[in-house]
Order: C-alpha cells, then structure tokens, then sequence
C-alpha cells in the first residue's frame, strides 16, 4: 500500500477528533467514530482501507477480549450463567436460523449461504453496549449480563459460521458432526485458556521488571488464541478464558509498580483498537457499493434492513418470552429473588448491538466454492451485515441512553457500597496490623501513635458515610484536608519545574519526581 506512514497518520488524527467530538456532543464514542468513518469514505481521492478479516480476527480480537475478561465480575457472572448462557448459545442459534429461514424463503438463498448469514449477524459486539451502560450508571447486574454475553456469543457464531460456509465450499452438512464440533471447540478453547493463563501466571510470578511485565501482559490474549485457533479450538473462548483467569489471579502474580503501568498502558490500547476498529467499519460502505455496482444497489440495502429488522426482533421477542418459560420451570425461592422485570429486560434486549467481528466474518466468506462456482450471494450477505450493523450500532446504540433514562433504569449502588466495605475493612486491618506493630524493637512509638491516628481517622469517616456514627462534620474537614494536600503537590510540582528550566536537575529525574507526586495525588477523592 503507497503512503502507508501518511494513512496510519491520517487514522490517528481521525481517532483523536473523532473521539474529542464525541466527547464534546455527548454521544458513546463507536457511534460517532462509524459515522465519521462511514463519512470519510466517500471523501474524493481517499484511498480505499479494506478491513482484513485477518486483522480483526488475528490481530484486534484476542487483547480486545482479553482485556475484558480480566476486569470482568466473575462471581456476578456465576451468578447469572444461566441467563448468559441462554443468550450466548440459545439466542445465537435461534437468531442464525430466523435470519437463515427469511433469507432462504423470502430472498431464495440457498440454506447453507443463509444459514453463513444467519451466523455472521448473530453475536453483539463485545464493548459498545457496555461502554453505554456503565456511562449511564446502568445496574451492575445488567452491565455483567450484557458483556458476560458478548463475550461467549462470539464463540458460538463462529463455530456455526465454520460449518455453514464449510456446506457452502464443500456442499456436504451433517448435524451430529456439526454438534460434536460445537462440543469440542468449546471445551478444548476453554482448556487452552487455562493451560495458558497458568502458564503465563507462572511466568510473570518470576518477573521482577515492570516493563517486562506489561508486555507479557498485552501478548496473554495472543498465547491463548492463536494456539486455540491453530488447533481448530475457539481462540474466542481460549483468550476468554485466559483473561478470566489471570484477572482473578492477578493480586498474586504482578506487582504493585506493574500493575499501575499495565492498567495505562491497556487504557490507551483497548481505546485505540476499539476506535481504529469502529473507523474502519465505516469506512467499508463506500467499497461495497461499488462491488455490488452491477446488482440492484438499492433491493439489496432493502433485504439488508429486513434483515436488520428481523435480527432485533428475535432479540426482542426471546427477551420478553424466554424468562417466562424459565420461571416455570425454576420455582426456586433463590432464583424467585434474582427474578427482575421487564424495564431491565428491555434495556439489555436493545443492547445486542453489532460490530467488527460481524464484519470481519462476512468479509471473510470466499469467493468460489470447491467446484469453481461463485459463494451464492456473497454480496448480499456482506451489504446486510453492514446494514445490520449500522442498524444496531448507531441507531439502537443512539437511542439507548434515552431508553434507560425513559425506563427510569437507574443504578444499584452496589459498587459504591462494596467499595466502603473494602475501605473500611482496609482500615480495621491496618489498625490491627499496627497493634502487632508496636510490640516490635525496631518500630518507634510516636510513629506507631501518628499511623494509628491517620487509620482510625480513616475509619471514623468511613462509618460515618455508612452512616453507623454520627457525621460530626468530619466529612467537610476532609475535603479541605484533602484541598490542601492538593495545593501543596502543586507547589512542588512548580518547584521542580523551575529546577528543570534552570538547569538544576535533569529532565528525567523531574519526570521521576513527578511520578511521585502523581500517585501520591490519584489517592485524592477530590
């Protein structure tokens, strides 16, 4: 590709006032950078920037959902695995073969170039919905729902998309071998996250360097899903699995100094692969218009909405039926509690949103069969997945904040709850700690007596925001505590500015001190 330095340059910009507008007009971020995306793509003399399965697949996907399984809630997700489950594999098939029975009776493509639709549209995408919900300050269940989904779904699309375009290349199908593969590359994807998230968890316990740390870090994703894929496994469900793992294992395998390194580091990265990645979406229309130039442009967007069209009604109609049956099958008393209504439902069922991977696979369809002849409506299955996609992504995604405000779908607390637990049973374990502390010959009573002050100060305040004592103002002397510690890190920060503009000290030692300084304000409320 000619001026490959001047496109990388020009995606980046995009990126960054793509990202800054969105922020400015208050829209989530995907939309407005696949609009813009979809806008540039049209611009005269822009050269074209295919979106290779190959890189969404190989290169964007594993530290993408690697990157979420590692933060994600797993005992929430325990909690709710039969819901998650329901909808990454029930939904997924339920949506293949709706989508595969319209496009075969009402647009006559053959069953198993369907049925490679029907798959290609099923599974959300793994960032847009929740990056909505948590904005909003949805529920915490609902969020772990909607991504615990995301997650999974993807490996059960993939594994009907194989088999479907495996009948349509080779025209042979059987449903006992396409089941005892679901079988397999689901259990053995999810043994080679575990091989590989104990392995890596070994590796990084014998590592002493920050640095080193993070890039074994950002390779996890890669050493569980390109072996997974190689071996004909779900590279989906191994760099899963590995993120899981090593996100529950983390406290005892990274250090402190690592681990804050490894969390800006993934911040920016995740960012940017989300938002090249949402460009790029955009930026495919114009391509396909003119690959289906010779077809009837406009029946084919028309077949490419009711596609749309039916894909958001299946979710919409198993949302508000399948809890249903469910519950009458499951009268348990623990499971009568978690029971929620259909505000909740609503909102999760308008967040199945679609996205690159979607693309990705239909991009990724060949072009001929084994016998020479031509993939059966390879065009229209690739224009309805992009209409689906932008049905989903920017319409749905625009509406959905109006939708949970309409709904009055407002957040738990639970976060905000559990994290007082935290830091009052942080501060009772101090004092605690400090009382063996002062037995000892090497610690000094005034600097034990000074400790206890700051932690039991800690803890009073702390009951005091849970209300078990009375307030008494010490939230008020806290914040002004806090201001001052404030002023005074920027009296030395300017300090060491000016000893760096005079000579005094060198520009790396400033930086270092600044560090410091940085930390020690980001444990600040203020």
């Amino acid at each position: 590709m000619d001026h490959v330095e001047l496109i990388v340059a020009g995606m980046l910009v995009a990126v960054a006032v793509l990202g800054a507008l969105a922020r400015r007009v208050g829209v989530p971020y995907p939309i407005v950078l696949v609009l813009g995306g979809l806008v540039l793509g049209f611009v005269p003399g822009l050269p074209d920037l295919e979106l290779e399965p190959e890189l969404v697949l190989g290169i964007f996907l594993p530290p993408l959902l690697y990157a979420a399984a590692f933060f994600a809630n797993l005992r929430d997700m325990r909690r709710d695995v039969r819901s998650i489950s329901l909808s990454a594999i029930g939904l997924v098939l339920v949506t293949a073969v709706v989508v595969a029975v319209v496009a075969h009776d009402l647009f006559g493509v053959p069953w198993a170039a369907a049925f490679t639709l029907g798959a290609v549209v099923s599974p959300t995408d793994p960032l847009a919905a929740t990056a909505i919900a948590r904005r909003l300050g949805a529920p915490r269940r609902m969020v772990t729902v909607i991504e615990g989904e995301s997650l999974i779904n993807d490996a059960t699309a993939l594994v009907i998309y194989r088999v479907a375009v495996a009948a349509a290349v080779g025209g042979s199908f059987s449903l006992a071998e396409a089941g005892a593969r679901f079988v397999l590359t689901a259990a053995g994807g999810v043994a080679i996250g575990v091989a590989a998230g104990w392995l890596i968890g070994q590796l990084r316990r014998r590592i002493d360097d920050p640095t080193l740390e993070t890039t074994v870090s950002l390779l996890s994703g890669y050493v569980a899903y390109l072996p997974a894929e190689e071996l004909g496994l779900s590279g989906v469900l191994a760099a899963v699995t590995c993120g899981i793992y090593l996100g529950w294992r983390a406290p005892d395998v990274a250090s402190a100094e690592s681990r804050i390194v490894a969390f800006s580091v993934w911040e920016v990265l995740v960012f940017l692969l989300n938002a090249v990645l949402f460009v790029l979406i955009g930026l495919q229309l114009e391509p396909l218009l003119r690959e289906v130039s010779g077809d009837d442009v406009l029946e084919l967007i028309g077949e490419g909405l009711l596609v749309a069209v039916v894909v958001v009604g299946v979710r919409l109609v198993w949302s508000h039926t399948m809890p249903y049956v469910i519950r009458a099958l499951d009268r348990r008393p623990s499971q009568r509690a978690r029971r929620v209504g259909w505000r909740p439902r609503m909102v999760i069922a308008w967040a199945g949103l679609r996205g690159a991977v979607s693309l990705a696979a239909a991009l990724a369809i060949p072009l001929e069969t084994d016998s020479g002849a031509p993939f059966a409506d390879r065009d229209l299955i690739v224009l309805a997945t992009f209409m689906v996609i932008l049905v989903t992504l920017v319409g749905q995604g625009l509406t959905l904040p109006w939708l949970i405000r309409r709904l009055g779908v407002r957040g738990d607390g639970v976060e905000t709850e559990e994290e007082l637990v935290g830091r009052r049973a942080a501060a009772d374990a101090a004092l605690l700690e400090l009382d063996t502390l002062a037995a000892e010959q090497w610690t000094r009573e005034d600097t034990v007596r000074r400790m206890r002050a700051l932690y039991e100060y800690r803890r009073r305040r702390f009951a005091a925001r849970a209300g078990d004592v009375d307030d008494d103002g010490i939230e008020d002397r806290s914040a002004a505590y806090q201001r001052m510690v404030h002023q005074v890190i920027g009296a030395q920060r300017s300090e060491l500015l000016r000893l760096r503009n005079e000579g005094a000290i060198a520009n790396e030692v400033m930086h270092r001190l600044e560090r410091e300084l940085d930390l020690e304000e980001s444990r600040l409320e203020l």
